[in-house]
């Protein structure tokens, strides 16, 4: 069983790079299938803003790599430098870090745990999930809430939600005197929803490409909702606008901000494109009235928050450290079972044989003492030979270690 971890995250690469590599819930399935298709054994991805991994069991991890690559119809050349590979034992324990919010852009955001779940159903419905991703995922998701249960990882955790809105105040001071749009209706809009409903703008606005799900989420705010479609004669009348959706390609256009930006004046607006890949044009931050803030850049502010959840961390370390040795044992035992496997076959083989041969003399009319007395004897030599035949043919310091090797394995104390 060879486990690696193939991916990219915030650290490595930047959203451009990021953005590129992603994958939509919906096509996860069937990308599975075709990783499984070019030799990978087992696979998981998890994609996710800040991520995409490749959780693989595969001799050959530059196999995904490639395959990663040619499946975004990239050159593996433009993607490997912000690429990382991860081997056994740092496999588990970047799986362990992720699923506990350690390697997140937000420390201990509990956001991450629930993604993590997803992408491992998903693979299992696609049915790439065996023995060894389907311990480490059950072992990942316990650690993860052993980590939360017992350190205060995920205590007043800065979400980017709330990074979003500390943000907007720093550019209009007050977030009541503004209107506010989200473009999309997702769990990260979502979030962003309720951190601005708090401070109680001059309206709230859902745009989403139907206006069932978009209604329903502006309820909850007490705003209104609009499509999508609406959006290029609109977008003029917010000051706020944020947007997390799944769309392959910018749903802003500079071309759609020029004119709302002209129509409004030079007021300013603000803009936070949380999408990977991105919802908004990147050209759009260059205009004189828009800041335009992406996933990357709202990593510093949440830096400011973190000092201290250090402590918290550092606890949280020690856990999972402890956590992967455990994990290794389990790995380096399920490496001896064929071994154990061939040597129970090799002992019911004789028991079978020496069996036959004893009901064939019983069957005989031989004296029954007689027989069991035979059997023991040739199951109890058969069993022997092996162990003694290696032990009598060795010589000098391999003679020493072989012996000491069997008394450890016959348990023999004197």
């Amino acid at each position: 069983m060879h486990l690696f971890t193939v991916g990219v995250n915030h650290t490595t690469a930047p959203v451009s790079i990021r953005e590129n590599v992603a994958f939509q819930n919906e096509r996860l399935g069937s990308a599975l299938r075709d990783l499984n298709s070019h030799g990978i054994r087992e696979a998981a991805i998890l994609s996710t803003c800040n991520r995409t991994e490749l959780y693989c069991n595969t001799d050959n991890p530059q196999k995904a790599l490639e395959w990663l690559a040619s499946y975004h119809k990239l050159q593996p050349q433009a993607i490997e430098p912000y690429m990382y590979t991860l081997p056994q034992q740092d496999a588990v324990k970047h799986a362990f870090r992720v699923a506990s919010g350690l390697d997140s852009m937000v420390l201990g955001e509990a956001q991450i745990l629930g993604q993590m779940k997803q992408a491992v159903r998903i693979a299992e419905n696609a049915g790439t999930l065996g023995t060894l991703l389907h311990k480490l995922f059950q072992r990942t998701f316990s650690v993860a809430k052993e980590v939360r249960t017992n350190t205060n990882i995920g205590a007043n955790s800065v979400s980017l939600a709330s990074a979003a809105t500390r943000l907007a105040q720093r550019i209009f001071g007050d977030i009541s005197q503004q209107h506010v749009l989200f473009i999309g209706a997702g769990e990260m809009i979502e979030l962003c929803a309720e951190h601005f409903a708090a401070h109680r703008p001059l309206s709230l606005t859902i745009a989403n490409r139907t206006l069932e799900r978009g209604q329903e989420l502006a309820a909850s705010i007490n705003g209104q909702s609009m499509l999508l479609a609406d959006l290029p004669d609109r977008l003029a009348e917010f000051d706020i606008v944020i947007t997390s959706t799944a769309s392959q390609l910018p749903i802003v256009g500079l071309g759609m901000v020029e004119r709302a930006i002209r129509s409004r004046k030079h007021k300013p607006m603000f803009m936070v494109d949380l999408a990977v890949p991105r919802d908004i044009e990147p050209e759009a931050g260059e205009l004189d009235d828009v800041f335009l803030y992406t996933v990357d850049d709202l990593a510093q502010v949440v830096q400011e928050g973190m000092e201290n959840r250090q402590e918290a961390a550092a606890e949280a370390e020690a856990i999972i450290d402890t956590r992967v040795e455990n994990f290794m044992h389990w790995l380096k035992t399920r490496s001896a079972v064929p071994t154990i496997r061939a040597l129970r076959e090799q002992a019911e083989q004789y028991r079978i044989n020496e069996l036959e041969k004893a009901q064939k003399l019983l069957a005989r009319g031989d004296d029954p003492v007689q027989v069991l007395e035979a059997l023991s004897n040739a199951l109890t030599n058969k069993l022997l030979h092996g162990p003694s035949h290696v032990l009598n043919s060795a010589e000098g310091e391999n003679r020493d270690q072989i012996e000491a090797m069997l008394r450890q394995l016959y348990q023999i104390h004197h």
